[in-house]
């Protein structure tokens, strides 16, 4: 067995992590507890040392713990070992690219179309109010036409996604259910390192089992995206654990369980969940709008190392370093500079880029901010209004569980940051007609139907007109390198 560690998300080998959740596990056949009653939300008296007993605590919070089935379409190219594929990934959209795609199966293949089956996947979530909201992680639903929750009691209701953030890995689904349900609550205190934690969850598929550990570190950075800040668990967690709680003694929700660190697939202690601080923010935000609104400031930045530190006689190495503002920008507006050092954020100090990020997106939209800089050795305040990041997440269809991007193309945008103009495509999603049209990541949006783009706005109010002009599709002008070609899509394709 090949000792490297993996990271499976989406199906997708990547080295480092394992995120829970995402492949079909095993369903056991368990014994159904009894039906368990709305509880208080009164917390335990907290104790400073582990108790005799977990018991009391699992009793409290087990029936607002819930089992996540989705049920969606696993693509299926019914390979065999002879095929092969010849590679030329520099051609979409060109005759040769064509050529290969029809080629590039062993001789005798029935169809080099891929046949569609229906795969399940299993994890995990928790009930927030008695009228059945929940909580759970964006990868257990992702691309999930059919979702199910199933209770502790082992009722099984239907839920609908109210909305997704990609981009912190979490998800809100909604049932019916008639009666009030269990339900936990988000802690109002930061969990320490050292603090005793309880998860529950349903690994491999079997719903209700119960781990205990503590916090090992704060603030991880697992590379998953600019807003990671994960709690380190070592409470064992696995495959199918994505989106469970992870419980302080006082049985408030500390963090929600979202990736492990393994070299076999199995819990090895290194466990990461989303911290509630930050949870709790966005799922109020996807409850209230069905989407994430991020505050945006338009600059380019870097760490300020222990060199560049000292090139700038800075006693240490916090805040962040200005290597481009965005023309139009809030920051530019504000009069920031390249090179300026952008050192505190309403008087909060900036450890690095991440934690600008962080910083900068949880500031709504034309609120103003207070900055403190450093510019040619001396510090000055600035006030920035704050722009609006365009996010991804965005409301999802009831019948797509949150696939669908905010531009209904499947593409995932950014404000152009190099002064160039247009717009830049920060993901794209994968069975969108984006993708199909071999759209790409760092793809370049310059104009919409012969309308320039200069920013996101230009983009959606170029796709708004087409749309009142009763156009079926809109022509996209990309360029990708020194290379420009032109790409149609549908409007009507994604239910837009």
């Amino acid at each position: 067995m090949s000792s490297k560690s993996t990271l499976i998300k989406s199906s997708t080998a990547v080295a480092g992590l394992v995120v829970l959740g995402l492949l079909a596990a095993p369903a056991f056949n368990a014994a159904t507890s009894l039906p368990v009653e709305a509880k208080s939300s009164t917390a335990l008296s907290p104790m400073a040392y582990a108790p005799s007993s977990f018991a009391p605590l699992v009793e409290k919070v087990r029936g607002a713990v819930v089992s996540v089935q989705v049920r969606r379409e696993a693509s299926d190219s019914g390979l065999s070992r002879r095929e092969f594929y010849f590679d030329f990934p520099d051609l979409p959209g060109t005759p040769f690219d064509e050529f290969f795609k029809r080629f590039k199966r062993a001789p005798g293949s029935k169809s080099p179309h891929r046949k569609k089956r229906r795969g399940v996947a299993q994890g995990s979530g928790f009930i927030i109010s008695a009228d059945g909201y929940i909580v759970t992680n964006n990868h257990v639903v992702k691309g999930g036409d059919d979702i199910t929750v199933t209770l502790d009691n082992g009722k099984k209701l239907k839920a609908n996604t109210i909305g997704v953030d990609k981009k912190t890995d979490l998800a809100l689904l909604k049932v019916k259910n008639g009666h009030t349900l269990p339900y936990v609550e988000f802690s109002d205190t930061e969990a320490k390192v050292g603090d005793w934690v309880v998860a529950v969850g349903n690994p491999f598929g079997l719903g209700g089992t119960v781990t205990v550990g503590v916090v090992s570190a704060r603030g991880r950075d697992i590379g998953q995206g600019s807003y990671d800040d994960f709690l380190q668990i070592d409470a064992p967690i696995n495959k199918g654990n994505s989106g469970g709680p992870t419980f302080n003694l006082n049985g408030k929700v500390v963090g929600i369980n979202t990736a492990i660190f393994s070299r076999t697939g199995g819990s090895v202690g290194i466990g990461f969940a989303i911290p509630a601080s930050q949870a709790r923010e966005i799922i109020t935000d996807l409850k209230q709008h069905g989407g994430v609104t991020r505050g945006w400031l338009g600059v380019a930045i870097q760490k300020v190392t222990e060199d560049i530190a000292e090139s700038l006689n800075l006693d240490d190495d916090h805040g962040v370093l200005v290597s481009q503002v965005t023309g139009g920008s809030p920051a530019d507006k504000a009069g920031l500079r390249t090179g300026d050092v952008i050192l505190d954020v309403d008087g909060r100090n900036v450890r690095g880029p991440r934690d600008l990020a962080r910083k900068i997106a949880a500031i709504r939209p034309g609120v103003e901010a207070k900055m403190s800089i450093l510019r040619s050795g001396s510090t000055r305040e600035l006030t920035v209004k704050i722009g609006t990041l365009s996010d991804s997440g965005g409301k999802a269809p009831a019948t797509d569980g949150g696939q669908s991007s905010s531009t209904g193309f499947g593409l995932q945008l950014q404000p152009a940051t190099d002064g160039k103009g247009g717009v830049m495509v920060a993901g794209v999603d994968d069975g969108s007609q984006a993708e199909e049209k071999h759209i790409a990541k760092g793809d370049r949006i310059l104009e919409i139907n012969n309308d320039k783009v200069n920013n996101i706005d230009d983009f959606d109010a170029a796709v708004a007109k087409a749309k009142k002009d009763g156009k079926r599709a809109i022509l996209m002008l990309i360029q990708r390198g020194k290379t420009n070609r032109f790409v149609g899509l549908s409007l009507s394709k994604d239910g837009k």
